[in-house]
């Protein structure tokens, strides 16, 4: 399996992870309580997505996705973020 062919729903979720991130950090952010949980909701969907089962990691005591296809993603994400934002 390529590392880039991530399902949509997960790609889906690291753009919402990103722009969550970016609102949690903007100066002033509104509703900062909404955005931490929904960070915290988000980082479990894409810790815990049945994608990374299927990708080779290190030996480690928690199953620890690859760094490289996390990161991977991580551009990915950011690389479709900046399409719908042009």
């Amino acid at each position: 399996m390529d590392v880039t062919d991530f399902p949509d729903d997960l790609v889906q979720t690291q753009a919402a992870w990103n722009a969550t991130y970016h609102a949690l950090a903007a100066p002033r952010p509104r509703d900062t309580t909404a955005l931490r949980r929904r960070l915290l909701h988000l980082s479990v969907r894409l810790w815990w997505h049945p994608y990374w089962e299927t990708v080779p990691s290190a030996p480690a005591p928690a199953p620890a996705p690859a760094p490289a296809a996390r990161s991977e993603l991580r551009h990915l994400a950011r690389a479709h973020g900046a399409v719908r934002a042009a």
